[in-house]
């Protein structure tokens, strides 16, 4: 079942990116997975629900990613890396991308996907380990909004400006990293142990992601 499942959401990856929500019905993914349409409405009642799965599986390949990245290197869990290994991801990943800057040609009404709400809370939590760490300047207003809104300008600004078009997603991702280190983190790096022990938080909120999503998923 969850092989037939993963079929079909790569059915409906390659059409989304190809011709954009409005455009892909249950059919055209059933055509292009082989199955019949019946077999699709098995997985998932409804369309928006299909397509709902999609992006939560993107979403645990990057939740997994990353902690398995913090596992490896404690020192990730600093806001810059964070940052720039989190544009490089995305960079790879149109569909949350397109999710997260807001891109209703391409994904329609799935831009109010649900997800968001479990990764708002994340967020929240993130923020909180942040701050109890130290990893950003005690004296910022609003950290999570300064931060967050500073950051989205590296994402958004492709579809705004030609400007940076000539960059490599490496180069753009380090002056995301150079801004938040230099705007927003304390000017002396935590020691390697509140590293080690805010990355181990990083990843416990990060795991507790993934039952969730699985389920809706697949169940």
């Amino acid at each position: 079942m969850v092989a037939r499942a993963d079929r079909i959401l790569d059915a409906a990856n390659e059409l989304l990116l190809r011709h954009g929500y409005r455009k892909v019905t249950v059919e055209d993914i059933a055509n292009r997975a082989g199955v019949g349409k019946g077999t699709v409405y098995l997985h998932w009642r409804t369309k928006n629900e299909l397509f709902e799965a999609l992006l939560l599986r993107e979403s645990i390949e990057v939740v997994e990613e990353f902690a398995a990245m913090l596992r490896r290197d404690p020192a990730q869990v600093l806001p810059h890396r964070f940052s720039r290994a989190a544009f490089v991801s995305m960079s790879r990943r149109p569909l949350l991308r397109a999710l997260f800057t807001t891109d209703i040609e391409l994904l329609g009404k799935l831009v109010k996907h649900p997800l968001r709400s479990h990764e708002l809370l994340a967020a929240e939590r993130f923020q909180r380990v942040a701050d109890r760490h130290g990893l950003l300047r005690a004296d910022m207003p609003h950290p999570r909004y300064t931060l967050g809104a500073a950051s989205a300008g590296f994402y958004l600004i492709d579809g705004i400006d030609a400007i940076g078009s000539e960059l490599s997603v490496e180069e753009q991702a380090d002056a995301l990293a150079f801004t938040v280190r230099h705007a927003f983190e304390p000017a002396v790096e935590p020691s390697a142990e509140v590293l080690e022990a805010a990355a181990a938080e990083y990843v416990a909120i990060l795991e507790e992601l993934i039952p969730p999503y699985r389920k809706w998923i697949y169940d």
